[in-house]
């Protein structure tokens, strides 16, 4: 089980294109990985993830292999 590192100091940011949306993410880059949370909830608990994890996500979704599907 991955402990989440402390969170005290953490930069939270979401992207430009959500800032006037409802139901963003919010992210924050850590030393020991990058951790993602709900910003209408920011309480409700995070993702916790490393860095290797944190390059395959953002791989993928820069090769649209999460891109949901289209009916």
């Amino acid at each position: 089980m991955t402990v989440v590192p402390d969170l005290s100091d953490a930069r939270w940011f979401k992207a430009r294109a959500s800032e006037t949306a409802q139901g963003c993410v919010e992210v924050a880059h850590l030393e020991e990985g990058t951790v993602v949370r709900d910003s209408k909830d920011p309480q409700a608990g995070v993702l916790f993830f490393t860095p290797n994890e944190w390059e395959c996500f953002l791989d993928g979704a820069h090769k649209g292999e999460f891109a949901r599907p289209t009916r």
